[in-house]
Order: structure tokens, then C-alpha cells, then sequence
């Protein structure tokens, strides 16, 4: 008898306003052998992390449970240019978790990408040129492929386009 393996996953991140100054995401990855979320604040209009925290609910064994270095390490740093080396660079040396760097990276991004909505509301109906602007748009902030479905590899959005 063959056996049948289930493996799901499951990761969302959400920003939330708390006031004109202070914005909080959440990056939550549950799959069927782990559960966990973080958390960052952040400060505007410089972008400053202010404050982070996470909790792994069900870690591998052996990873993920010394977290809160790692964590507190990202206060003071200020989302931009070269997140993903300086996040990768402060949780390789406090922790040996492989989803907190991903997760915090996404809780970043997800910042990034709640200054566009209000770009994204202005973009013409007009199919072949919302393309057109989407196609710009990505163009002059890179960091925006591959961070959603619409700018995904493979989406006419991006069709042509080079990965960074």
C-alpha cells in the first residue's frame, strides 16, 4: 500500500493603521507542521521598526524557539533599500530559524506595498493601458515583482520583464 502524503500552506500578511503615525503587520504561516506569526511596528514617515515580536506556535524540532534576539535585533531598522541582506545578515547569527528571515521580509513588503493601493486606485480601466501603467509601475520600484500574484512571474502584468 502506497502512502499518501498531505502537506498545506498557508501564509498571509496584513497592514493595519493604528494612528496617522504608526502602521502594524502581520505575517501569519500556518502549514501542517508549523504555526506561527510576527509582528512589526513600524513608524512613520521614516519607516522605522519600532517594535517586533513572533511566536512560534508548533516549531520543528529544535528550530524557532529562540526567537526574541533575532526579533529585537530588528528594532531601529528602517525599511528600504537592502531589507532582505540586513534581515538575513541579524537572524543568521541569533537564531537558526528558515521562515523568521521569509517572515519578516513579507511583514516588510506588505508595508511597502500599503503606500501603493492608493496608486493602484488610479490606474486607468482601460485594459491595454492599466498594462501599460502596471508595467511602469513595477519598472521604476522593482521591489514590487514578485511580491503579489498580480506581479508575479508569468502575469501579463510583467510579461517580458527581467527578475531583479
Amino acid at each position: 500500500m502506497t502512502t499518501l502524503l498531505c502537506y498545506s500552506r498557508n501564509r498571509s500578511t496584513s497592514v493595519e493603521a493604528l494612528d496617522d503615525t504608526t502602521l502594524v503587520s502581520t505575517c501569519r504561516l500556518q502549514d501542517t507542521r508549523m504555526d506561527a506569526v510576527v509582528q512589526l511596528r513600524v513608524r512613520l514617515p521614516e519607516l522605522e521598526i519600532t517594535a517586533a515580536e513572533g511566536r512560534f506556535f508548533r516549531p520543528r524540532a529544535g528550530a524557532c524557539c529562540e526567537i526574541d534576539t533575532a526579533l529585537q535585533k530588528m528594532i531601529g531598522i528602517r525599511i528600504g533599500a537592502g531589507l532582505k541582506k540586513i534581515i538575513r545578515g541579524l537572524t543568521a547569527e541569533t537564531s537558526n530559524c528558515r521562515a523568521l528571515p521569509t517572515m519578516l521580509e513579507e511583514s516588510c513588503h506588505a508595508v511597502i506595498l500599503a503606500f501603493t493601493k492608493d496608486t493602484l486606485a488610479a490606474v486607468p480601466k482601460e485594459t491595454k493601458a492599466s498594462i501599460d501603467y502596471f508595467r511602469a509601475m513595477v519598472k521604476k520600484n522593482i521591489r514590487l515583482y514578485d511580491r503579489c500574484a498580480a506581479f508575479a512571474p508569468g502575469s501579463p502584468l510583467v510579461e517580458g520583464m527581467d527578475p531583479p
